[in-house]
This record gives structure tokens, sequence and C-alpha cells, in this order.
């Protein structure tokens, strides 16, 4: 079972399923895996959460230099801002898949354009999420000039041993994560346990304005469902614990909710 410790400080939740360790901060999320001694980080938050991913850090008993790699979900800047940060301190590889490369080195850009919020400031919380994210430096951008494909087939030679689960769609190249001594996905933004713009809990898919390709989307989640774990760290949300499969056929039965 999840073991949930809240921290007044810089607003940090972290719930711990085994070595791994979900961190919530404000309007992002991110993920620490133990394996010793030794890190991985998956996704960084906003770029204004750099500081904050190192107080997470410092809050599970390491230090920033305990980080061996950095996995990337996908590179939209709520998911790679923090990291930009970091990595000017740190030599580590920063991972994810092929397809999101040139996304993280922005050779092109599929996020949320200023065209289309006007779609989703109809949505309850929208406004304030808004203001609460161009705060945390959603306007400045980031990129991750650093970033390099993680091989394919199987594990992944970091912390954790890591198995990467394709799901594009939310992207080109969106990957969720599976750490198999946890039986937790960390599932970035294929499929999230709630939003500031959306009015409902539990699994779900982001309102559509944020899904560069919503049919993919939807069928990428086949791959979640058929995964060996029994919990999800959603790069928004809170922690969900139970059959996988039942989450993807409770988001699917929401997906209306998508629409803008």
């Amino acid at each position: 079972m999840a073991q949930t410790t809240k921290h007044d400080y810089c607003a940090l939740s972290i719930t711990q399923i085994e070595n791994t360790h979900l961190v919530r901060c404000g309007h992002a999320n991110w993920v620490l895996v133990e394996e010793g001694a030794d890190l991985t980080l998956i996704d960084g938050g906003y770029p204004a959460n750099g500081a904050d991913v190192e107080r997470s850090i410092e809050q599970i008993g390491h230090q920033l230099g305990d980080v061996r790699a950095i996995l990337v979900t996908h590179a939209h800047v709520d998911h790679i801002g923090g990291i930009a940060d970091i990595v000017t301190r740190l030599e580590v590889p920063v991972l994810m898949d092929p397809l999101e490369v040139p996304h993280a080195k922005r050779e092109y850009l599929q996020q949320l354009s200023p065209a289309k919020v006007p779609l989703l400031l109809w949505r309850r919380g929208a406004p304030k999420w808004l203001r609460d994210v161009i705060g945390a430096g959603a306007l400045k951008g980031a990129e991750l000039p650093r970033a390099q494909a993680f091989a394919s087939g199987g594990a992944l030679d970091v912390p954790g041993r890591i198995v990467p689960i394709p799901t594009h769609g939310h992207t080109d190249g969106h990957s969720a994560y599976l750490v198999p001594e946890a039986g937790v996905i960390a599932s970035g933004d294929a499929l999230v346990t709630g939003h500031a713009t959306s009015s409902v809990a539990g699994p779900q898919f982001l309102v559509c304005p944020f899904n560069h390709d919503r049919g993919a989307t939807d069928q990428a989640l086949d791959n979640i469902a058929a995964a060996p774990a029994g919990a999800l760290f959603p790069g928004h949300g809170p922690v969900y614990e139970g059959s996988l499969a039942a989450a993807v056929e409770q988001a699917r039965a929401g997906r209306t909710r998508m629409r803008p």
C-alpha cells in the first residue's frame, strides 16, 4: 500500500510504493526511483520547479548527486522545465523515446498554443491554473539539448531497471515507464487522475486541447492496461492503486470530458 507524507514547505506531497516515489508540487508531478544509493528521476515539472525537485530528493534521504539518470515521458514544459535547470549541474544521461528527442531539442513543438487557450478558459479552475502555470514559468519554455534516445528492448540500464512503455499520442514520442520492483507505471500525461481543468477525479484523459493526436492517445492506453503493474503514478493528480485495465476502462468511459 502507498505511504504518503505531506510537507508544508513548498507544498510537496510525496507518495511512496516500494522504491518509487510520486512527488506532487502545485500543478506538476515527477517520480523518483531508488536503487540503493542511486536514483532515477522521471520528469521534473515547470521551470520554477528545479529547486523543488532537489528538495524532494532531499526529503527521501538523498542528494541531487545521487541522480544517475533522467527519464522524460514527453517534452512539454511542465515535464522538462525543472530538468533543464538540473542538467546544468549534473552530467547524467537524459533519456526518452527516440521520437521525442527532436521535440525535447525544440526542433519542433507539440504543445498547447496560445490560440487554443480559449478552448480551456470556460472550464472551472482553468483561469487560476493559467495564472499559476505562468507564474511557474510556462511561458519561458524549456529545451533539453542533451536529450538522447533510450535503448530499445526491455529494461534500461538505469537505477530501478525501468522499462519504457510506448504511449504515443499526447505527443508523438510520449512514453510511460514501468518500475518492476514497485509494480508502478509512471504514466506521464497518457493517463492522469486529475487536473485543474477537469471537474472529475480518477483515471481520465487530459482534455482535448492538450493532446496532439486524440485517437492515438486513446489507443496507447492498451499498453498501460496490459502492463504488469498495480499502481499508476500520473503526470497530474494523485496515485491510483488497483487494476490498470479498470483504470483505462474508466478513462474511456468518460472520454467525452476530453472535448473542449
